[in-house]
C-alpha cells in the first residue's frame, strides 16, 4: 500500500481513489498530507517531476496554512500519517515520523540545538517510530526517540528517550504505565518491509 494510500486509510478505514478525492476536498487536516507525498513524489521524478515541484510546495503552503499548523515538505513521514484537529502544530523538519503516527493539535516536534564552549553548535531533532499517539500539546524536544506504540499525553514536555508501548505524561515527562496497547484509530494495513520506510531506516542510523 502507497503512503498516500495508507493515510486515506487512516481516515476511513479503507482505501478508494475516490475517497481519496473526498479526503482532499473536506478534510483541512489531510490536505497537507496530501501534498507532503505529492511534493515528495515529484522530487523522486513523479507527478510532473522538479518541473511540478515549485507549484506543489506553493499547494503544500497553502494546505499547510489553511490547516493553521507548520509542517515542511521534507519532512520523513511514514504511510498511515493522521493529524487530528491540527491546529497550532508544529513539526521541524528534521524530525522523522513513523508509520500509523497520530498527532493532535498544538503538538511540538522541535530541534533542541547544544552549544559546545567553541561555539560550535549541533542540533538534534526527535524520531518518532510507528503507532505512536501523541495528545494536544504535547512538546517533545531534541534527539529523542519515542518508541514504536507509546503514547504521549497532552501537555507533556518530553526531553528523554520513551520505551516502546509506553505511557509518558506531565511536565517533566514521566512514564506512568508501560506495556500499554498502541492507540491507532484505522490502522492502516502495511507490508511488514514497508511498515517502516521512515521509522526503520532511523532505527538503523
Amino acid at each position: 500500500m502507497s503512503s498516500l494510500r495508507a493515510d486515506v486509510w487512516r481516515q476511513y478505514g479503507r482505501y478508494s481513489p475516490s475517497l481519496a478525492f473526498k479526503a482532499f476536498l473536506t478534510l483541512r487536516n489531510f490536505r497537507p498530507i496530501a501534498t507532503l507525498r505529492m511534493c515528495q513524489a515529484a522530487r523522486l521524478g513523479g507527478l510532473g517531476g522538479r518541473i511540478a515541484l515549485p507549484f506543489l510546495k506553493l499547494l503544500h503552503r497553502m494546505a499547510t496554512q489553511l490547516a493553521g499548523i507548520d509542517f515542511s515538505w521534507q519532512t520523513e513521514v511514514g504511510p498511515g500519517f493522521a493529524i487530528t484537529h491540527g491546529w497550532g502544530m508544529v513539526i521541524n523538519p528534521g524530525a522523522r515520523i513513523g508509520s500509523n503516527v497520530t498527532l493532535f493539535h498544538g503538538v511540538t516536534l522541535g530541534q533542541r540545538d547544544r552549544i559546545a564552549a567553541d561555539g560550535t553548535r549541533t542540533s538534534e531533532c526527535p524520531v518518532i517510530e510507528d503507532e505512536v499517539w501523541i495528545g494536544p500539546h504535547a512538546i517533545i524536544v531534541g534527539g529523542v526517540r519515542i518508541g514504536r506504540g507509546s503514547r504521549i499525553g497532552g501537555g507533556a514536555f518530553v526531553t528523554e528517550d520513551v520505551p516502546p508501548y509506553s505511557v509518558v505524561a506531565g511536565n517533566p515527562s514521566t512514564i506512568v504505565k508501560s506495556g500499554c496497547t498502541p492507540d491507532v484509530m484505522n490502522p492502516a494495513p502495511l507490508a511488514v518491509q514497508a511498515a517502516s520506510t521512515v521509522s526503520g531506516r532511523a532505527l538503523t542510523e
